[in-house]
């Protein structure tokens, strides 16, 4: 609205996202080439902003916490310094090392996708992600598929890491960088050589403008007594009084507004740090404490529940796996009793075939006796029709007793024959009884896989009905989550040594392939850094 001022658009947004730690955070815009921050106590309209519609103003942290994981109480905004600071390495307003850079680009991976899973997350899906500096990229021999696979080999080992988790991870690691949370402005001292001022949360720091990296003088809060500017000139009176006033000038007036807008801000959060939490930081961290709490309750449950689904689904995938076997066998079994009804039918249908051949052979003998008898009743007078009728005797009697052995030689078959027809039907009796036997055996597995349907059926859901939950939390659960705290601190000591040496096997692992005409001002400075071993805090303390 026309009569709006600053804080009424600023709570507007706060409200808007739900945000409570709106003291981190300001609307900027653009004037000039030049930023500027929203007044809150001024009009918007009144502001000096450009003419141009719609009026554009940029939601951003205006100021940065020393320690963000202790500072930094609602998720919203750590979700919110995450985005920026992500931003910022990108668009390397922010030095960061390439080592460092994929580090910081697996925890954004594990913030946006979850867990790592090989089925889902295949060769490539990473090709449209924007995570690396394109200095870091421009800086080595490495095709973006050997970049995925060093960032995934990191993103791998974030498994169980919730999304607040990752991206505090991220935040952690960010804020250690030299450029991190700071503002850079071009000043001139009394003898008119070029110098960068830079504000932050842990004071003033001076620096030449070709390294931003290493201050040469830095000036901490509470070594400051006083701040003032008079038009372009700039003056900071240190709290003891034997050490020079530093003065400076800036470009224009507007920048030292603005610095100074920037020094009351992070000296206000600064003191603040020091002291006693307010009763509203209390009760937002005892709320998030709360909240952290339940959303490991919450997880621990649903892992539990997942461990239990995944154990019925094994348990009926064993079980179906068993059915199909117990059917296999059945089909067998089947099988080789129709095997069985086949060769009884064929070899009763052989002795149903001998024993008509032996009743045949039967009756050949029968009528050859009888002819021999007929021959004998027919007796021929002459001696030569005698022997002659005496030898056809002899052959019939031959030939009789010839019959009557091929004859007993057939019952014999026949007898075997049934033999035979009574073990195949022994046979077809033990199979049946072996079907029967597999078909109970059938039916209960299926009565048991309705069982394990039943099991996965009744599992817990996962359906959250906010009314039903409720948390208690006493003097010992709070000193339980105390001493979690510190052991939390311990593993992090832990894990920061081991990252450590993570860092340094990438960084010599990919050494090689590095181009070093490519390198940057700033990567050569921050190598000479690492070699001499100084670091963000150390450096400040030896230059305050």
């Amino acid at each position: 609205q026309v009569k709006w001022k600053g804080k009424d658009l600023f709570d507007l947004v706060c409200r808007t996202l739900g945000l409570r730690e709106t003291w981190f955070f300001g609307l900027q815009y653009t004037i000039k080439d030049t930023v500027a921050w929203l007044k809150m106590d001024k009009k918007v309209l009144d502001h000096d902003v450009p003419t141009e519609e719609p009026k554009t103003f940029h939601f951003l942290a205006k100021f940065y916490p020393e320690n963000a994981e202790e500072e930094l109480v609602q998720e919203i905004t750590q979700h919110l310094f995450f985005l920026q600071v992500k931003k910022q390495i990108l668009d390397e307003k922010i030095f960061c090392p390439p080592e460092a850079s994929v580090l910081l680009a697996s925890y954004a991976v594990q913030a946006k996708y979850g867990d790592y899973d090989p089925n889902v997350h295949k060769r490539g899906f990473l090709a449209q992600e924007e995570l690396l500096p394109k200095r870091v990229i421009n800086l080595y021999q490495m095709t973006p598929e050997m970049w995925e696979e060093r960032i995934t080999a990191w993103y791998a080992e974030h498994r169980g890491r919730a999304r607040d988790e990752a991206e505090m991870e991220y935040l952690k690691i960010a804020q250690d960088l030299e450029m991190y949370g700071v503002n850079y402005f071009a000043i001139r001292n009394k003898k008119g050589t070029e110098l960068l001022l830079g504000v932050d949360a842990l004071g003033l720091h001076i620096y030449d403008p070709d390294n931003r990296l290493t201050p040469k003088i830095s000036f901490p809060w509470n070594e400051i007594r006083n701040i003032s500017y008079s038009d372009k000139e700039f003056t900071i009176k240190p709290l003891d009084k034997k050490i020079d006033v530093f003065k400076f000038n800036s470009s224009k007036l507007r920048v030292n507004k603005l610095i100074l807008q920037l020094c009351i801000g992070n000296h206000d959060l600064f003191m603040r740090r020091r002291k006693a939490d307010s009763l509203e930081v209390q009760q937002m961290k005892a709320q998030a404490r709360e909240e952290k709490a339940r959303k490991q309750m919450e997880r621990q449950r649903l892992a539990r529940e997942k461990q239990m689904r995944e154990e019925a689904e094994r348990t009926r995938d064993e079980l179906e796996r068993r059915l199909m076997q117990l059917k296999e066998e059945a089909t067998m079994a089947n099988e080789a009793l129709m095997r069985s009804e086949e060769t009884a039918d064929l070899l009763a249908e052989k002795a149903q075939i001998t024993e008509e051949e032996a009743k045949l052979l039967a009756q050949k003998a029968a009528e050859a006796e009888q002819e021999m008898q007929r021959i004998k009743a027919t007796a021929i007078r002459t001696e030569e029709e005698k022997r002659l009728m005496e030898q056809k005797v002899l052959e019939a009697e031959m030939l009789a007793l010839k019959m009557a052995e091929e004859s007993e030689r057939r019952a014999k078959e026949a007898d075997q024959l049934k033999q035979d027809l009574q073990e195949a039907r022994e046979s077809e009796r033990r199979a049946k009884q072996k079907l029967l036997e597999i078909t109970s055996k059938s039916s209960y597995t299926q009565s048991m896989n309705s069982s394990t349907t039943a099991l996965s059926t009744d599992l817990p859901s996962f359906n959250l009905i906010s009314e039903s939950l409720s948390f208690d939390f006493k003097d010992t659960d709070m000193k339980r989550l105390s001493m979690e705290i510190e052991k939390e601190k311990v593993e992090y000591m832990e894990k920061s040594k081991h990252l450590q040496e993570q860092l340094n096997e990438l960084k010599t692992e990919i050494e090689a392939l590095k181009l070093k005409e490519r390198e940057t001002a700033l990567d050569i400075l921050h190598n000479e850094n690492s070699s001499r071993g100084n670091s963000k805090h150390n450096t400040i303390k030896k230059v305050s």
